[in-house]
């Protein structure tokens, strides 16, 4: 089933603001939530995509990639949204809390790990042939010492007898109830009695870890690389989240890129344009002469084919464009002066 536009879902425009996002979140959770809308699937459904548009939209990150890459790219970035309702609640205690003054759903659900972010440089070179490099991350994994459960080892956690052991409490709220976190287990489900050493009952330990990186050859400054699994470890099972490397290639003193081409001018003197010269230009591989017929005008451009910057992810290489540039000397001796009268006076006859 295609996905709805989420502007579409709650109703706003795509210029709204984050107040008017959670307005427009809350009146729509408000018409189709389940405890008011008990045993009809269409409501479940419509209740689950808004919170997935409110989750998404209310999230800056997640809304500039669904701005720019609509559900697809929310899909590459590694969100999968919710399978139902109960998985709102297990999930999205947060959006309740902040929208309805509850907070709702099993804390100690599986949730996978959060994504990272690393911003690398890059020198113009490697941007262009490709590289290897070694990163160092400081990311949050689950606890050597008790595997995740938060207690210290040889202690099992125990079953919260406030909520016997779900997370969380069911209160009413108006016309519907609103299932809260339990406030003697905190929304776990357990209460550990002896905290793990490590981890401090956290569960998750941090971690400084080292990534070789390979930077294929054509990348620019609007490149990404996505490492799976690099991210934060998930809790209880569920998967790690994913690594985005964010590519920042340094600039050529000589060339200007755009895309896989170069760009540069090339200056020459007015002899050389008229009588024509041959000029040795520096290359992404070395020097090279080139060719400068007599009578070159300003302006001209000469084209190097296949000397520019390899095609990312695909076959072949841009071209080397460059753009004559005829100088004039600001001073002339008198013996310049008068060959330059002589042949202006020659090509008016």
């Amino acid at each position: 089933m295609k996905k709805r536009c989420y502007y579409e879902v709650l109703g706003i425009a795509r210029t709204a603001s984050e107040e008017e996002i959670k307005k427009s979140y809350r009146r729509v959770a408000i018409k189709y939530h389940p405890d008011k809308n008990q045993g009809d699937k269409e409501a479940e459904e419509k209740f689950k995509e808004a919170s997935e548009a409110y989750q998404v939209l209310s999230d800056p990150q997640k809304r500039e990639i669904y701005d720019n890459y609509g559900h697809d790219g929310l899909s590459n970035a590694g969100y999968r949204g919710f399978s139902g309702f109960e998985d709102v609640f297990a999930s999205f205690g947060s959006i309740f809390g902040d929208i309805f003054g509850f907070s709702t759903g099993r804390q100690n659900s599986s949730m996978a790990g959060s994504d990272l972010r690393c911003d690398l440089r890059i020198s113009f070179h490697e941007a262009v042939f490709g590289t290897t490099k070694e990163i160092e991350i400081n990311k949050r994994k689950v606890c050597s010492v008790c595997d995740g459960s938060g207690a210290k080892k040889g202690v099992s956690p125990e079953k919260c007898p406030a909520c016997g052991g779900r997370g969380y409490i069911t209160q009413a709220a108006g016309f519907f109830s609103v299932r809260s976190v339990c406030n003697r287990c905190g929304g776990k489900g357990v209460i550990i009695k002896e905290v793990c050493d490590n981890c401090q009952g956290t569960g998750r330990e941090f971690e400084k870890k080292k990534i070789k990186v390979r930077i294929p050859a054509g990348v620019d400054s609007d490149s990404r690389i996505r490492l799976r699994g690099e991210g934060e470890g998930g809790i209880n099972g569920a998967p790690d989240g994913d690594l985005h490397i964010f590519i920042y290639p340094e600039a050529h003193e000589f060339y200007e890129r755009r895309d896989e081409h170069l760009f540069a001018r090339l200056p020459i003197s007015f002899v050389q344009a008229a009588l024509g010269d041959a000029i040795t230009v520096e290359t992404l591989e070395g020097k090279e002469k080139i060719k400068i017929p007599p009578g070159t005008q300003n302006g001209d451009v000469f084209r190097l084919d296949g000397k520019g910057v390899p095609r990312l992810h695909s076959f072949g290489r841009g071209d080397i464009y460059l753009e004559i540039t005829v100088t004039v000397p600001r001073e002339l001796t008198k013996h310049q002066e008068k060959l330059l009268r002589e042949f202006a006076k020659v090509s008016s006859q």
